[in-house]
């Protein structure tokens, strides 16, 4: 009897370390933020990523089966700032098929920066949040919600 409990305990534990493995993988992501002043009111916010080696993050246009999570960019409500457009990537891409997806689907690896254009009235912070799911050819962490602050002087 105790060596079957001795199993149990052991079997448990090996399953719940199994399970958490996937938990316990740091985020492979390292982000920086810049504000880049286009005219007298209108900047550019760059949200640069540098992503380890052999890690990816899909691209804003995955295609795929339409289950990849995108970098998103939310901007706080704030009465002197105005987003404009979409965001934009810049960075090396791949386009290819993944075993498990349906259809073709692109990614992005190493650096990779997302620019969101927004008009200004006067002095502000800005502030919000961005969100982003990574993958290597195993596994993809489970999203993220990075907080940021800018400030436009």
């Amino acid at each position: 009897m105790i060596l079957l409990k001795k199993y149990t305990l052991l079997l448990a534990t090996l399953f719940v370390s199994c399970f958490s493995y996937g938990q316990m993988t740091a985020d492979p992501t390292s982000w920086t933020y810049e504000v880049k002043k286009k005219s007298a009111t209108d900047y550019e916010l760059i949200f640069h990523l540098d992503l380890k080696k052999s890690w990816h993050i899909w691209s804003l246009n995955p295609g795929g089966d339409g289950f990849q999570i995108v970098p998103s960019f939310d901007i706080d409500k704030n009465p002197n700032v105005q987003v404009k457009g979409k965001p934009t990537e810049k960075g090396k891409a791949t386009s290819t098929i993944m075993d498990g997806v349906d259809g073709k689907v692109t990614y992005l690896s190493g650096k990779v920066d997302y620019t969101l254009n927004i008009s200004v009235k006067g002095s502000t912070k800005i502030t919000g949040t961005h969100t982003y799911q990574v993958c290597d050819d195993k596994m993809c962490l489970a999203p993220v919600d990075k907080k940021f602050e800018l400030e436009v002087k």
